[in-house]
């Protein structure tokens, strides 16, 4: 972002005295970004947008009335490919750039500097054509150019110039431009503009396999040629920093990946099989994630249950579903909420995932002995409060956090179970006490991830009480059932889904649950009891959802087995 370099007469640019006029700033705020804007050489509106004063949205709306330009929105404009052949790519991502449009002797850009004055006059010196300038956010713009470009060259070509190179040539490629590393990158980006949630690099006898697991559903992608699986493989573990002659034993590294000002990070795994290492690849997104109960899909009546048990000063409140069930998500979200100007929060996590502010979070690192537990009994030396351990996976972590609950800590852990009843049996076979699991556990939230209607082409459903009846689902009294699903369209291609919503049930653990735990644990006893408290379970908190026209019957059996 650029502004203008004219001072008022109180030494402030002109873009400040606008923006403090219209209250987007305090005078203490501008005289601080003025002053860091000195100091570290740069521009002040780079400077307002990096200390949070201002979003990227209003600072480029400042910049276009002060230069005459329109902001255009990037998200929905299409740039054909004989457009982009007019500024390569390298020459467009360094000067920040997107070519739109043509028309004679005048090319119109999309820029986020439009007082770049360098990167008109290098653009019209470039092209041979008279420039006209647009303005928009930085982070738009540069998601932009990488979307465009990267559509511009598809993967079918990268493939026929890497089939066409012999193995000998592709071992010599090391610049940014190589053919390989453009198809790695290439794909990975793909994979985050389509919210894809795992990448499968899989080993064949004849090929090798690349799906993408979206909306929490595999699909097959692209198949590559068997002769381009070494150096595929080489790239991705040279990018995750894994030992390249290492192909006998499992590794786990990462990427760090950025996305125009976006930042990504992949978790990397290799494993070896019988036709090559397969290499999964986790795309941890943070940009994407929205830390609010409304984004996960509770009911008002569960968000206000789980922010009264957030409240508490003490107790231990699990979340449990199995790997990639949002439970980490729906746990940051709960941490967010927790006032931690007053209170002393910390986590224990592996890894790391969300950067929370004001909360002191520790990376486990189970080689160096910094396990679960060692940490969480070093954590627990350092005045907390509130604790977030990232899973609870063997029985002295259990009672260590058994223990923090029941002296004075409100402790965040997740398990893996089937159902959120499920965690008093797995406890008890950890070897934790019934009567400690009892005294200590406060709620267990269960939870699972359903697939949303694609609201392009959501359709009502005939004969919704038969499709219920069909599948033996009884329907709640007094009420007509509606059902809906996606038709398919290109905005979810063709599947009828886009998106995912949390389905739940929370277990509050009273006191009538205490000596059917203590004493058992009796499940019968215990179902027994919640079903007279009016715990909704995961199926029928589904089923409302389903009939809400969010997501389909036969997602919500798909997911919880109903």
């Amino acid at each position: 972002m650029t502004t203008s370099t004219t001072t008022t007469s109180a030494n402030r640019p002109q873009l400040g005295t606008r923006l403090l006029q219209d209250g987007h700033l305090n005078p203490e705020q501008l005289d601080l970004a003025v002053r860091e804007a000195k100091r570290q050489g740069r521009l002040l509106g780079q400077v307002l947008v990096n200390l949070g004063f201002l979003s990227e949205a209003v600072l480029a709306r400042y910049l276009a009335i002060g230069t005459q330009t329109d902001i255009i929105d990037l998200a929905d404009t299409f740039v054909s490919p004989d457009i982009l052949a007019l500024i390569p790519y390298p020459l467009a991502k360094h000067h920040q750039v997107l070519p739109i449009s043509k028309q004679a002797d005048v090319l119109t850009i999309a820029m986020a500097d439009p007082l770049n004055i360098l990167a008109v006059d290098t653009i019209e010196s470039f092209t041979g054509l008279n420039v006209k300038t647009h303005t928009a956010p930085t982070q738009e713009l540069l998601e932009a150019i990488e979307r465009h470009y990267a559509h511009s060259e598809s993967i079918k070509q990268l493939l026929d110039e890497l089939t066409l190179k012999g193995l000998s040539e592709l071992g010599e490629e090391s610049s940014g431009e190589a053919p390989i590393i453009r198809l790695c990158n290439q794909l990975i980006t793909a994979a985050i503009q389509s919210r894809v949630t795992d990448i499968h690099v899989e080993p064949d006898e004849q090929y090798l396999r690349v799906r993408m697991r979206v909306d929490g559903v595999l699909a097959q992608e692209i198949l590559i040629p068997k002769q381009l699986q070494p150096p595929i493989s080489a790239r991705l573990k040279l990018m995750a920093n894994l030992n390249l002659t290492e192909k006998r034993i499992p590794q786990d590294g990462r990427i760090p990946f950025s996305l125009g000002t976006r930042r990504i990070d992949l978790r990397v795994s290799t494993l070896p099989t019988n036709f090559g290492e397969s290499i999964v690849l986790r795309v941890l997104d943070k940009g994407s994630v929205k830390l609010e109960f409304d984004a996960l899909g509770l009911t008002p009546q569960d968000q206000t249950r789980i922010q009264s048990l957030i409240k508490r000063p003490h107790g231990i409140i699990l979340v449990t579903g199995p790997t990639g069930s949002g439970k980490t998500t729906t746990l940051y979200t709960a941490l967010r909420n927790v006032n931690a100007k007053e209170l002393s929060v910390f986590t224990l996590e592996d890894p790391i995932e969300y950067q929370m502010p004001l909360i002191r979070q520790t990376q486990v690192n189970p080689e160096i002995g910094m396990t679960f537990a060692a940490g969480l009994r070093a954590l627990l030396r350092q005045d907390p409060d509130v604790i977030l351990v990232g899973e609870i996976r063997d029985q002295e972590t259990a009672d260590l956090a058994m223990r923090a609950a029941l002296t004075g800590h409100l402790v965040f852990s997740t398990l893996h179970t089937n159902d959120a009843l499920g965690a008093i049996p797995r406890f008890i076979d950890m070897g934790v006490e019934p009567f400690l699991l009892a005294s200590a556990l406060t709620a267990v939230i269960g939870q699972r991830l359903v697939r949303c209607i694609c609201l392009e082409c959501k359709v009502e459903r005939e004969h919704s009480d038969m499709v219920l009846s069909e599948l033996n689902v009884d329907i709640p009294d007094h009420q007509i059932p509606r059902l809906w699903m996606g038709a398919g369209c290109r905005a979810c291609n063709q599947t009828g889904f886009k998106g995912r919503l949390g389905i739940y049930e929370i277990v509050h653990i009273s006191e009538q649950l205490h000596a059917p735990i203590v004493h058992g644990p009796d499940m019968a006893g215990i179902r027994a009891i919640i079903a007279k408290e009016d715990m909704p379970t995961m199926f029928e908190d589904g089923l409302r959802k389903a009939l809400q026209g969010l997501t389909t019957i036969e997602e919500v059996m798909r997911v919880t087995g109903g």
